[in-house]
């Protein structure tokens, strides 16, 4: 009970606006075109969103927080439509400030092709560049490593032309 009121309290107390401070324009201006230089190599999507804080909802559920995030991840996943590309390799890169947690989601074309813990394992990796409140480096650092994967998996031919199916514009929340 105590912490689910800790976690309540440390959410709602999150500044309505901490997502646009964190992460300013020109950071999200740079962040798209990351994304879109990368999606000119592989077949892929990549969204990327950034929320403040949990909405109240999953501020009182009665699991491990590592949950709830994964939990959110998933379900804004199938919001932002992540899961509807012709090869189902879209990938959600999910940024919760309040926690300095990012989670990675991948559709099951890509997810199929990759080891079991990966997306976790690069997910840990970028959290200390976090904690220490850059955003932009860990969200690039993200969006290179999951380019990567997507490159290896799902390289496009030189004559080959990527339609973007999703746009490239990071969503704050």
């Amino acid at each position: 009970m105590w912490q689910r009121l800790i976690r309540f309290v440390k959410h709602r107390w999150q500044n309505d606006n901490a997502a646009q401070q964190a992460i300013p324009p020109a950071v999200l201006n740079k962040l798209a075109t990351a994304i879109a230089n990368s999606e000119s190599g592989h077949s892929g999507e990549i969204r990327i969103y950034i929320e403040a804080a949990l909405p109240t909802s999953y501020l009182w559920q009665d699991c491990p927080i590592e949950q709830i995030i994964r939990q959110r991840a998933l379900s804004m996943f199938g919001k932002l439509g992540v899961w509807d590309t012709e090869h189902n390799n879209g990938v959600l890169i999910y940024l919760l400030l309040v926690e300095k947690r990012l989670e990675i989601v991948a559709d099951r074309g890509l997810n199929d092709r990759v080891p079991a813990g990966i997306w976790s394992e690069l997910a840990s990796s970028m959290c200390e560049t976090f904690k220490m409140g850059n955003y932009e480096a860990g969200l690039n650092l993200a969006v290179q490593e999951v380019s990567c994967l997507l490159q290896q998996h799902f390289a496009m031919s030189p004559h080959q032309i990527n339609l973007n199916e999703l746009p490239n514009e990071p969503v704050l929340g």
